[in-house]
């Protein structure tokens, strides 16, 4: 990759009211599942994000040649959530210590990555990643990539809403499941009433 070569671009619509955010924290069906459950968020889009490639497909993402992360794209009321609960949801319910990797998943696609859509944001996620560091909250420095969003394509229908759809699977009773149960126990507060 030609590292003067600039990303393409793509622009998302937020709904008024609504605020988004792009976050990679492994694969996206286990981020989708998390971010689905707080009380606020309004939509979770699963797709791939950062990359140098326009509109890639899974397979090229899986192949780690397109530069993309698995990421989702967070719509929220930050009236109902802030920014501020949701990265810390967000750092809770993941590995931000392993560069590009999360569990059995190896690869760049897999990065723990923060895409900000404004400088506020970028300037909340790194003074909050900086003051968990401080405080070595994890056992080794958080390595999440924190970069200003530049594309997002959305992943095919049959990735997003997976483990709604798809929770009998053995993927999604063993890396998933946990991660879900992980926020019910600690975040109860945050979940959306039924």
């Amino acid at each position: 990759m030609d590292t003067n070569q600039s990303l393409p671009t793509t622009s998302v619509t937020i709904p008024e009211g609504e605020s988004v955010i792009t976050l990679g924290a492994g694969c996206f069906w286990c981020t989708e599942a998390v971010f689905q459950r707080l009380e606020g968020v309004k939509n979770v889009v699963s797709g791939y994000s950062g990359g140098f490639v326009e509109n890639p497909s899974y397979r090229a993402v899986c192949s780690a040649t397109t530069g993309h992360a698995e990421v989702i794209q967070v719509f929220y009321d930050p009236k109902v959530i802030s920014l501020e609960r949701l990265l810390e949801v967000f750092w809770s319910t993941h590995d931000p210590t392993t560069l590009n990797r999360q569990g059995a998943d190896v690869g760049p696609q897999y990065r723990s990555a923060i895409f900000f859509h404004t400088e506020e944001q970028g300037e909340i996620a790194k003074k909050l990643k900086k003051e968990l560091n401080e405080k070595q909250v994890f056992s080794q420095p958080i390595v999440t990539e924190i970069t200003a969003f530049s594309n997002f394509y959305p992943a095919d229908n049959q990735h997003q809403n997976y483990y709604n759809e798809n929770g009998y699977q053995p993927y999604c009773q063993f890396v998933i499941k946990p991660k879900v149960d992980k926020l019910e126990k600690y975040f109860s507060e945050l979940l959306a009433k039924d």
